[in-house]
């Protein structure tokens, strides 16, 4: 999937982002991001764009402050070369996925030999699950943070600055919340 353009908007009445993205082809497709969702999926994401742009050929950064130096200069880069003044295409020729966004539950992601950031998007229920799988290039991996940050500030989340999380080259992400043991 080839894909031309992200889109990232609100949905006050029901306190949840709607993360929409078009392929070249002509396909949408439309995932809901609960706020548990993006507290936990935007940390994993910053954490995986620092070991994308450290591995790119030529990047040598080996201390995390020089990493993430070298990813804000990367994000910085790609925001100042961007077009986030084209709208958004409203109209798609298909919707592999219908017409409903899909509620996503858990996200994969995993790094790739390529470079780029695999996210499989997860809807986990008692009825049949669904997923899609992404493969995003450093600066799409950008630009969605981007669109996200931007969202959360409109929406007032109180998420100013996430945490990273531990460096691994695959994370998991799931919007249940920890068990905790009911007592009386």
């Amino acid at each position: 999937m080839n894909i031309h353009q992200l889109s990232v908007s609100i949905d006050e009445r029901q306190d949840r982002l709607l993360l929409k993205l078009n392929t070249q082809a002509g396909q949408e497709f439309r995932f809901w991001l609960t706020r548990r969702m993006v507290i936990r999926l935007l940390p994993a994401m910053d954490q995986s764009v620092v070991k994308l742009e450290v591995a790119q050929p030529g990047m040598v950064a080996s201390d995390p402050p020089a990493q993430h130096m070298l990813t804000e200069f990367k994000r910085n880069a790609f925001l100042q070369t961007a077009d986030f003044s084209t709208p958004y295409a409203q109209t798609p020729q298909a919707l592999p996925m219908g017409e409903e966004p899909m509620l996503v539950t858990d996200v994969q992601l995993s790094l790739q030999p390529n470079g780029h950031l695999q996210m499989v998007f997860q809807k986990k229920n008692e009825g049949a699950p669904q997923s899609c799988q992404l493969n995003l290039n450093p600066p799409l991996v950008h630009g969605m943070i981007h669109l996200i940050r931007q969202a959360i500030e409109k929406v007032e989340w109180g998420i100013l600055s996430p945490q990273p999380v531990a460096a691994t080259d695959k994370a998991a992400v799931s919007a249940e919340p920890a068990s905790v043991p009911y007592k009386h």
